[in-house]
């Protein structure tokens, strides 16, 4: 093999609850997979397939680190989501055969730069620079996917001690069988990959100081301060 020409980038894993670390490939995130949430965004959610957007594997951060408030916005959006881990890949999966290729699940928050975003959207360019910035995903431990069900549990953010949003797994628009399997006729899943699935009404600007607490029944916490 030949010698490499820069130091080698160290992967990137999430922790599991109870030992060992999850390693992250790639992350995958869900648009507009509440209703109420693409209503007070001024969308229809009755008249879309899902979209996708990606972040960076790098963009996460774990262990309840802070999160540097970004450069380049005056409007950063807290979105506080279900997240889904890939353990087996494969391309066109069935419906019926998506939950077998989930090793498991944790939460995390899609931190957006949203007057970009806005910007964005209305010149009709890209947006990923709005979404895949640095240290722009906060994510908790994971855990093995065993007995849990995807389909419902009690989803909740709460900054500075007040809840700000706050829903149930069972408003997803699109289910996480659904997601996985039209995901994969649009690339290969693998081993290693993250699907962030959605956030419920109540986004909201963050300022510095600001303390956010997400938790998903039955999976864990999510926590980070904006410094």
């Amino acid at each position: 093999m030949a010698e490499s020409v820069i130091p080698p980038v160290p992967p990137v894993t999430v922790p599991v609850v109870g030992g060992g670390t999850f390693p992250v490939r790639r992350i995958f995130c869900v648009g507009r997979n509440y209703a109420a949430h693409a209503r007070e965004m001024g969308h229809d959610p009755d008249r879309e397939a899902p979209f996708f957007f990606t972040k960076p594997a790098d963009a996460l951060i774990t262990g309840g680190a802070d999160m540097p408030y970004p450069t380049m916005t005056s409007d950063l959006h807290h979105e506080m989501e279900q997240v889904v881990a890939i353990g087996k890949g494969g391309s066109h999966i069935a419906e019926s055969e998506a939950m077998s290729h989930v090793w498991g699940y944790g939460c995390g928050l899609d931190m957006t730069r949203r007057d970009m975003q806005a910007e964005a959207k209305k010149l009709g360019r890209p947006w990923d620079m709005a979404k895949g910035f640095d240290k722009s995903a906060p994510i908790s431990d994971l855990v093995p996917a065993f007995d849990i069900d995807p389909g419902k549990g009690h989803i909740e953010l709460k900054v500075n001690g007040k809840i700000r949003q706050t829903s149930d797994l069972n408003m997803l628009i699109w289910s996480v069988p659904e997601v996985i399997s039209y995901l994969s006729k649009l690339v290969e899943l693998q081993p290693g990959d993250l699907i962030f699935t959605g956030t419920p009404e109540g986004v909201a600007a963050c300022v510095k100081g600001d303390v956010l607490e997400g938790s998903l029944d039955g999976v864990g916490i999510v926590k980070t301060t904006i410094i």
